[in-house]
């Protein structure tokens, strides 16, 4: 100390140093302690406007009300400017994009409509104006599309809700994927609100309540985001065919054993099995999750706002989020992270459509054989590889994200796949020689959606007409019954 007087007795300015840092310190550190209050506050103020929520409110709004950064991001579903290389939440016609879907899909509801998912916020709207629910449907096609199924199960019981006519339940069904699917209202803590994932597992003898916190932030997804079927002629009781196992080979021994079958393709009499949206089975596959990462880190990372740390309510493409989503856990830069992504989708997608142009081909010559006279035994071994072989297309085809999930899984399949087809397609030279029928058998003009779907037999003019009298009548009536019914909720819960 007698040092330090004497060097500033001895240099008047470094006194004036002195004091001026130690000035420059305090107002520092008062001005840290300040924003750490503030933030505090921040936070304390987003607890304090807590309000109570209904057990099964349906209104992503209401949830807003209380969680407002998290509603904010969820609204950004509306957008769908992101398109990536092969997905993102732009509207993408794909029968326009693969014309032959509509011939593997001839017979089925897909074969008129299939347009690549946007966000959630569209669920339910997109639900009524695709063609394919102009066919009669069970009120099963909701269960994955709206906040209001939890709450309508509950009113009506399961089963009945199941079985209820898809139209007859379109007043009930109105607000789109949300929280109520994922939470619970009182402590917000993750939880399963749709049965089938939990009968899933009770096949299986585990109990879902024993699942971790990072476990069940996949499971909130593997809810909807799964293989599925209906259940019972009249039941359609949606049911997860997990009994056996997740593989691909797992769930056709399940589908055999009860020779179920989705649809009979008009083209070939193929008895198909149309695969839905495996992506949580495939993405049990890959290296993500053989790291313990879950679904919510990379389409649903964390941000921050203020002082307040909450999930990114946005779930989207992480392409388009790479430093939030990929960059946390991998250091290169974002155009290589990229370029990995598309490199591994790339080769994924190139197998995919060989195997789509086979499966195609064998359709066709399989309708040549049959209009030569082909018998129902000769046939039989090759609808069944056609059969194999569309399935295991299909079962990548159809997953959100797959090729990127699990690239060695999903060319694995794909690879199967191709060579059930060309073995279906050898028997098939085989049998046609043996009928006088000259090869190499014509394939019809597939180039754009509306030949295939002229090439099977569709009028999809006639149907665009009824779909637009339907959204012009019958829908606005839909929404007034839900208006009606949330003005009641809202004076029932006063």
């Amino acid at each position: 100390m007698k040092k330090i007087t004497e060097l500033v007795s001895s240099k008047p300015w470094l006194g004036w140093v002195l004091y001026l840092g130690s000035v420059l310190i305090v107002f520092l550190i008062g001005l840290l302690g300040s924003s750490i209050i503030e933030r505090r506050n921040e936070a304390n103020l987003i607890i304090q406007k807590v309000k109570p929520i209904a057990d099964w409110e349906p209104r992503n709004e209401k949830w807003g009300e209380n969680y407002p950064l998290e509603y904010e991001s969820y609204i950004k579903t509306l957008d769908t400017n992101f398109a990536s290389k092969h997905g993102g939440s732009a509207k993408v016609d794909m029968l326009t994009r693969y014309p032959e879907l509509v011939v593997i899909w001839a017979g089925y509801a897909f074969s008129r409509d299939y347009n690549q998912g946007r966000g959630h916020y569209y669920a339910v709207n997109d639900l009524r104006k695709t063609l394919r629910t102009d066919v009669p449907q069970p009120s099963t096609c909701y269960a994955c599309k709206s906040t209001d199924v939890p709450r309508v199960m509950n009113k009506m019981g399961i089963a009945e809700f199941y079985k209820k006519p898809f139209k007859e339940m379109g007043g009930e069904i109105v607000n789109a994927i949300g929280c109520q699917d994922c939470h619970d209202p009182k402590t917000m803590n993750l939880r399963i609100t749709r049965p089938a994932l939990i009968e899933a597992f009770q096949r299986q003898g585990k109990d879902i309540n024993n699942a971790t916190h990072q476990e069940m932030r996949s499971l909130v997804c593997a809810q909807c985001h799964v293989e599925y079927y209906f259940k019972g002629k009249e039941e359609k009781y949606l049911t997860f065919p997990w009994d056996d196992g997740t593989t691909v080979e797992d769930m056709e021994v399940y589908y055999d054993s009860i020779n179920h079958v989705d649809f009979v393709n008009s083209i070939s009499r193929t008895p198909v099995l149309k695969a839905q949206h495996p992506d949580y089975e495939l993405f049990k596959t890959g290296i993500h999750y053989e790291r313990g990462v879950s679904c919510a880190e990379c389409h649903m990372p964390y941000k921050t706002s203020g002082g307040v740390k909450f999930t990114d309510h946005h779930i989207q493409s992480p392409l388009n989020n790479v430093a939030n989503s990929c960059q946390v856990c991998h250091r290169e830069p974002e155009i290589k992270l990229v370029n990995n992504v598309y490199d591994r989708q790339d080769k994924v997608i190139q197998l995919s459509r060989i195997g789509l142009h086979s499966l195609t081909k064998a359709h066709i010559e399989a309708k040549a054989a049959w209009d030569a006279g082909a018998s129902d035994e000769q046939m039989k071994p090759i609808l069944a590889l056609i059969r194999q072989a569309q399935w295991r297309w299909d079962f990548v085809a159809a997953s959100h994200g797959g090729s990127f999930h699990a690239p060695l899984e999903c060319a694995r399949i794909i690879g199967t796949s191709i060579e059930k087809s060309e073995q279906a397609r050898v028997l098939l030279s085989a049998l046609l020689t043996n009928l006088k029928v000259a090869l190499p058998v014509p394939m019809p003009d597939l180039s754009t959606k509306e030949k295939a779907q002229q090439y099977i037999g569709l009028d999809i003019d006639k149907m665009l007409e009824s779909k637009k009298v339907f959204l012009e009548t019958v829908v606005p009536v839909w929404d007034k019954e839900a208006e009606e019914r949330h003005d009641k909720m809202d004076q029932d819960y006063k």
